[in-house]
């Protein structure tokens, strides 16, 4: 089994950074993304190293905020949001880096997305803290990768859905039957407010801990995700961006992005690991939106184009296999 490739993840996941920015970029009719380079090295002194590039793109045409983030960062040992479900690992260094983003449009029936694809080595701390590795590093204790991307819509549609969830089967099956189903089901499970007692949105796919096949197949299966979410992603923006809404619509996309906020705040793991373990706090909170409103005890009229988000779309569906 051969050994993990930590620079051919990050020269793979710089290349899908710049990707993604363009491909926005061009769709939000000229739109620009600022970019930040970040090093930890203010934080040397409690041996955290690494650093990273933020895009974010705000007050576009279609996008109202976008951040397409790229992070390599490494430490002295996990934090606890890592080690909960690997308590092995408390203790250990790490390198992890990633690309990480979400988009929230401005028009309300484009849905907000968000998609991650990341890679883990614990156990070996590595003497290069900068975003190459050596060229031969002594194998990890462990490694794994993890990712996946999911949709928030404010209003759905049936063929936005089958679209997304056909999108994200055909990124995975290649490389298992059945590994869609498996991570559809790890989305639905993990992208749930448990205090509210509601899904975020309609779900996608998500992993993690993903290592079994080897590096090789493993490796292959993130990259599969991480190109998928384009073709996933910008059919839906360019058949709703030019849909006519007004103040009712625009009040219940800020009221249901309060919904994002709470999740990303209270449960996201990424969010808990990055603040935990040093992180830029600008570009872990660039997820959240611009604007957005909380309505005490909102319920929608029965019957209601809002009330059909509630009624059908957060709610779990075999959508891949609606009829066509």
């Amino acid at each position: 089994m051969s050994a993990p490739d930590p620079n051919a993840v990050a020269s793979y996941l710089l290349a899908l950074q710049d990707d993604i920015c363009g491909a926005l970029a061009r769709e939000d009719d000229g739109g620009e993304f600022r970019e930040d380079r970040w090093t930890r090295g203010e934080s040397a002194s409690a041996g955290l190293g690494g650093g990273g590039r933020s895009r974010v793109l705000e007050n576009g045409a279609v996008f109202e905020k976008a951040g397409v983030n790229f992070s390599h960062v490494t430490g002295p040992s996990l934090p606890p949001s890592a080690t909960a479900h690997r308590p092995e690992l408390a203790g250990k260094p790490f390198h992890a880096m990633g690309v990480s983003l979400v988009i929230h449009p401005r028009n309300p029936f484009v849905p907000t997305s968000h998609m991650n694809v990341r890679f883990f080595c614990a156990g070996h701390h590595y003497a290069d803290h900068e975003a190459a590795f050596p060229t031969t590093p002594a194998e990890p204790s462990a490694w794994w990768f993890g990712g996946g991307f999911d949709l928030t819509p404010y209003y759905g549609f049936e063929e936005d859905c089958v679209h997304w969830h056909r999108t994200a089967r055909a990124a995975c099956d290649p490389h298992g039957a059945e590994l869609y189903p498996q991570f559809k089901r790890g989305c639905d499970d993990y992208f749930f407010l448990k205090h509210r007692g509601e899904p975020r949105g309609i779900g996608g796919v998500f992993f993690d801990d993903f290592n079994a096949p080897g590096f090789v197949p493993s490796f292959a299966l993130m990259r599969s995700v991480g190109d998928a979410f384009l073709p996933a992603y910008l059919p839906i923006v360019q058949r709703r961006k030019a849909t006519p809404y007004g103040e009712r619509e625009r009040e219940f996309q800020l009221y249901r992005r309060g919904r994002y906020v709470e999740f990303n705040l209270v449960w996201d793991r990424g969010t808990h690991f990055g603040l935990q373990s040093g992180g830029r706090t600008e570009s872990i909170l660039m997820s959240l939106p611009p604007l957005v409103s909380w309505r005490y005890d909102y319920q929608p009229a029965a019957g209601s184009p809002e009330a059909k988000l509630y009624d059908i779309f957060l709610k779990p569906a075999d959508w891949a296999n609606f009829p066509a």
